[in-house]
């Protein structure tokens, strides 16, 4: 199954649609769930029913069916009770260590990284990116992302593969200029890490077949700036902490809320032919190969996009595809 909010005229939850396995048509539930969250409020009794007009959009028996255009679409949540980003690619964070000689310690392979993300409101997957300064070090972070149902605190992984609704691709913009004051304050992200966005379409697990194996998507996720292909890591491949142990840690000491986003972090793989997700670890890469980086980070007009395609070449989330944007704060 697949679902997404529309844009909708005076409300910031726009409305819930179900979309078409080929991402073509789209057909309003609202007698089902009006929201997204709505939904997964009441995840066991409206599944089954968004289910069934799933099915019957794929064989076209829905008369109100209408074609789905990603450019009318909100984040498939655009505000989330909780956005936790971890860090699951420890090979990602041991390259930035290493890119600045500072030993990683042997903790981070045993006890995932995370923070807390400010989730009053998302991006859409194509609106643009609006930034005041270039010179803040625009960046882009092409990551998977689960969104759950109700959780315990305490759970196991175990138990908490079980919570994992749907699935979704992230663009978690960065301010790589702003994060090193930030952390040298000991207290975290907060002005270096504005709006994310998710891509237009959430997925149920079960839709992915055998690229799901449970707890990680064994696919590559694509990302293209400015049109050239600029990375397609495998999301399964190198994944240290996969979602059900990013879940139950998020859980240790709290209960999470239906509707809870858990994100991967930047995707990376050991192999770096494969390229990078951000643009963060290809300048990692030249300053330990080259002793300098060379490629700038993102600039007013630049574009990133961000998919991921199944066995056949189709798109399974649609695209993330936005456009950093000057913005002027209003006087």
């Amino acid at each position: 199954m697949k679902l997404a909010t529309l844009k909708k005229k005076d409300s910031r939850d726009g409305a819930l649609v179900v979309v078409s396995r080929d991402l073509a048509l789209c057909a309003p539930v609202p007698r089902i769930a009006r929201t997204m969250q709505q939904a997964l409020d009441r995840w066991n009794d409206v599944a089954g029913e968004l289910r069934s007009i799933y099915r019957l959009l794929n064989q076209g028996e829905i008369r109100n069916a209408r074609r789905f255009d990603p450019r009318k679409a909100m984040s498939p949540l655009p505000r989330a009770y909780q956005w936790a980003d971890g860090s699951a690619y420890v090979v990602h964070v041991e390259l930035v260590r290493k890119a600045r000689g500072a030993e990683m310690p042997q903790s981070f392979w045993t006890d995932p990284l995370m923070y807390q993300g400010g989730s009053d409101g998302f991006l859409g997957p194509t609106d643009p990116v609006p930034c005041q300064s270039e010179d803040w070090g625009i960046d882009f972070e092409a990551e998977v992302a689960a969104i759950t149902d109700d959780v315990p605190m305490g759970i196991t992984p175990d138990q908490a593969r079980h919570h994992i609704k749907l699935l979704m691709l992230v663009n978690d913009v960065s301010l790589r200029n702003l994060i090193p004051g930030e952390l040298a304050k000991g207290f975290g992200f907060f002005q270096s890490k504005p709006a994310s966005s998710f891509s237009p379409v959430a997925v149920e697990p079960a839709e992915l077949g055998d690229a799901w194996d449970g707890g990680k998507v064994n696919l590559h996720l694509i990302s293209a700036l400015n049109g050239r292909e600029f990375g397609r890591p495998n999301a399964g491949a190198d994944m240290t902490f996969d979602f059900p142990r990013l879940i139950a840690h998020a859980a240790r000491t709290r209960a999470l809320a239906a509707g809870t986003i858990v994100g991967s972090g930047t995707v990376a793989n050991r192999d770096r032919s494969v390229g990078s997700s951000c643009i963060a670890e290809r300048r990692m890469i030249e300053t330990i190969e080259q002793g300098k980086p060379s490629t700038p980070f993102m600039r007013f007009g630049d574009r990133i996009r961000i998919e991921m395609l199944d066995a056949r070449g189709q798109s399974i989330f649609g695209a993330i595809d936005q456009t950093i944007m000057s913005y002027t704060p209003p006087n």
